[in-house]
């Protein structure tokens, strides 16, 4: 394997759309379950259904990869496995670097879908002297102060930041003055860094609040659908109104600014 300081994907290169990019790991989670179960080809339909996209996209996202499946048989699971884990860089080793390691820091460094993917965690790194040494996940605890030297010895161009927001970006611009070009972010505060620096931002609070704006929608429409409909005698009686030509708008409508 080569590593992540020496090896870079060649999506920008070759000119596929950062849309395509961001559903590339769809298509690979949902043709990873398909390979765990041996099913050795799949139609574009039933890929992107498992996916959750339409088929049409998704084989216009295929085209860009250069693969356009048989007619009648479909994709090669196992290839397209391959090919789009190869597109995204995951068939070489990524070493990672985690600042902070409170309890989400702790939670990432014992995810074990780092490793399958072709990420390594190199080092977890935090400023409290008094976790220094600790193990969390079988890895020791090293302190901010060693950050550039673990990112130079390991080769680390991938970063992940899990401090709180008021420590962010000051452990970016470290980062960034290390070697590191790639920062996904789950720190609450939107970071600044220069041009070549690609950064990713997981905010969980965001996401719950746009889960909350959908339910109360919901509950809305829902309001609306149980109200009762207004009873026949008042409905009469606004039909009345209308008809008798009193405040209408010049087609014969009630304006919907009354005048004062």
């Amino acid at each position: 394997m080569g590593t992540g300081r020496t090896h870079r994907p060649a999506t920008r290169s070759r000119g596929i759309p950062e849309a395509t990019v961001a559903r590339l790991p769809l298509y690979l989670r949902a043709l990873t379950a398909l390979s765990e179960r041996s099913v050795p080809t799949v139609s574009s339909e039933e890929l992107a259904a498992a996916a959750g996209v339409n088929s049409a996209k998704l084989r216009k996202d295929f085209s860009y990869l250069g693969s356009y499946g048989t007619r009648g048989v479909g994709y090669d699971v196992e290839y397209l496995v391959y090919q789009i884990s190869r597109e995204l860089g995951l068939t070489q080793d990524w070493p990672v670097v985690i600042v902070g390691i409170g309890n989400l820091g702790a939670a990432l460094a014992n995810y074990g879908g780092f490793a399958s993917r072709g990420f390594r965690v190199a080092a977890l790194i935090d400023a409290d002297p008094a976790m220094a040494g600790k193990p969390v996940a079988g890895i020791p605890v090293q302190h901010t102060d060693e950050l550039e030297s673990i990112i130079q010895d390991n080769g680390v161009s991938i970063g992940v930041i899990a401090t709180p927001a008021g420590a962010a970006q000051q452990v970016c611009d470290r980062l960034v003055a290390a070697g590191v070009t790639s920062i996904l972010n789950f720190a609450p505060t939107v970071l600044t860094v220069p041009d070549g620096v690609d950064v990713r931002k997981v905010d969980l609070s965001i996401e719950l609040q746009i889960l909350a704006f959908h339910e109360q929608r919901k509950a809305g429409e829902e309001a609306t659908a149980e109200a009762p409909a207004a009873p026949a005698a008042a409905r009469r009686s606004s039909a009345s109104g209308r008809d008798s030509g009193t405040d209408q708008g010049p087609d014969g409508d009630v304006p919907a600014v009354m005048p004062a």
